[in-house]
């Protein structure tokens, strides 16, 4: 699920070295670009377009859109599960190729849950299928310096699924507010 990206827009439209993304919440106007950016992941399932334009609507709130240039080059997407009001559920997060290797898919992730966390958000899931390292990798990487606890957990199995998709683990992140923020 989670994972880092690669644009095919990179060869044309080169980003500044060293110039920093900024986040903010998405606009319907990102839907088309996060949709580009988790096509070309070539990891990421990739909803309809239609999916990312109603995300930018519904979801703003629990969704985050790294900027560089006017562009969106890195996101995630989520929402507050309904039987569990404390716990924001990550669909997916990704980043162009061009901005790998700066840690801005962890940037995005803790800004996520500092912005919703006054909302008594305190537990982040996500499901991850086994193949995809770089999202483990990332998850735990990220509930470390929270301060926070990780487990994992069978979810999705194979056999769930109508198609040829991995199993799905999910990973829990819990407390998810940053350690400081707790005492």
């Amino acid at each position: 699920m989670p994972s880092s990206t690669m644009s095919s827009e990179s060869a044309t439209a080169p980003a500044v070295l060293g110039a920093e993304p900024t986040l903010r919440p998405p606009r319907l106007g990102d839907g088309a670009q996060l949709w580009r950016i988790a096509r070309d992941s070539q990891v990421l399932d990739v909803n309809s377009s239609y999916a990312y334009l109603l995300w930018c609507r519904d979801f703003a709130a629990t969704s985050i859109v790294a900027e560089c240039d006017g562009r969106a080059v890195g996101f995630v997407i989520g929402y507050v599960r309904p039987e569990a009001p404390d716990t924001v559920f990550v669909w997916q997060i990704a980043v162009d190729a061009e901005f790998r290797g700066r840690g801005l898919a962890a940037t995005i992730l803790h800004a996520l849950l500092d912005s919703v966390a006054p909302a008594g958000i305190t537990t982040l899931e996500t499901t991850i299928s086994p193949g995809n390292t770089a999202s483990q990798a990332l998850f735990a990487a990220v509930a470390r310096e929270r301060g926070a606890g990780l487990r994992t957990d069978s979810l999705f199995e194979t056999h769930d699924f109508p198609d040829s998709h991995e199993a799905e683990q999910l990973y829990v992140i819990t407390p998810a507010q940053r350690q400081e923020e707790r005492r």
